[in-house]
């Protein structure tokens, strides 16, 4: 039996488990890698449970943007489980009323039968402007068409609900990295120095030439970062 330890990888909005690709390849030989099924369900308490459902007893937690909201309902349902903390591009506050707003109209859009997934229209918004063209472009529109609509609005009715997370920070006592991608538009880089500075001892890392997807953009970089974060 192997004595390695576990990592819980959770995937963002519209993502599976292509976001986390070089991550299982270049963290196997020191830890079992999981990829949470982020897709089935409405709310985070639902997604959190169905996770620690299939998780090992005691993990390390990784989450990408609404893989980090995912992260904060798991600390607050099963705390004593997680060992250590990895939150990338992320917020811990809940939306704004107009951020809400936007995101029924895109709710109300896929419902009527408009869903597109990520379109090249949209990828600027995700990725930095060096990674539009070519492999890692091609790969997020990939993913999001696998994904589908219908857990698209799953996703986004599951976010829309979520809690603000800052109260729960300063009672965070684990080990916890937090990265962004310098060029992140969707939670800007503000949002992660908030998060580590309300996390005691948490250790903030930007990444330069990535937008909103640093596993996919950066995969070496953010691959060390985690490696670095389980070994310590």
């Amino acid at each position: 039996m192997s004595d390695r330890p576990d990592l819980l990888l959770l995937p963002g909005l519209l993502c599976d488990a292509a976001l986390w690709e070089a991550q299982l390849l270049g963290l196997g030989s020191l830890v079992r890698c999981h990829v949470a099924d982020v897709a089935q369900d409405t709310s985070l308490a639902e997604m959190a449970a169905r996770a620690l459902a299939m998780a090992p007893p005691r993990f390390a937690l990784a989450g990408l943007s609404m893989g980090g909201y995912l992260a904060f309902e798991i600390l607050r349902q099963a705390p004593e489980r997680v060992t250590r903390l990895a939150l990338l591009d992320t917020s811990a506050r809940a939306d704004t009323p107009d951020q809400a707003r936007r995101r029924r109209g895109l709710i109300s859009l896929a419902r009527s039968g408009l869903f597109r997934g990520v379109t090249p229209r949209l990828l600027p918004q995700l990725v930095h402007p060096d990674n539009l063209q070519g492999p890692v472009g091609q790969a997020v529109i990939a993913m999001a068409e696998r994904v589908g609509r219908d857990a698209f609005l799953r996703q986004q009715a599951a976010i829309l609900g979520r809690p603000d997370s800052r109260p729960d920070l300063p009672g965070l006592r684990l080990p916890t990295l937090v990265a962004v991608g310098e060029a992140d538009q969707l939670t800007p880089p503000e949002l992660s120095e908030e998060i580590a500075t309300g996390i005691p001892g948490a250790r903030l890392h930007r990444l330069p030439g990535c937008g909103h997807l640093p596993p996919m953009e950066a995969p070496e970089a953010v691959t060390a970062l985690l490696r670095e974060w389980l070994a310590g």
